[in-house]
């Protein structure tokens, strides 16, 4: 698989009273408008663990978040909390 971009995982997605474990809001670098965000739907998340035990857990980048070319990714399964504020690997 080729890298097109890289992304880092800003929260999981939230509301008042509820949240959903598996989806997160990614932050593109590079990105800076919707319009440019569009063209990441459907492109496929890689979130690897550093270390000797590499563990990889895949999502898909399902819609926008807001205006400013943040979107929202669904993984496999929840991703542990230290997983906030950490890198991703967008590919095809």
């Amino acid at each position: 698989m080729k890298e097109i971009a890289k992304a880092i995982i800003a929260n999981f997605r939230r509301g008042k009273h509820t949240y959903t474990p598996r989806q997160y809001i990614l932050v593109i670098e590079g990105v800076a408008s919707k319009k440019d965000a569009e063209k990441f739907i459907g492109k496929t998340v890689i979130w690897q663990t550093k270390g000797k035990k590499q563990k990889t857990i895949k999502g898909k980048i399902t819609a926008l978040h807001g205006n400013k070319g943040c979107v929202r990714a669904l993984f496999e399964k929840g991703l542990p909390g230290q997983a906030i504020a950490t890198r991703v690997s967008i590919v095809e």
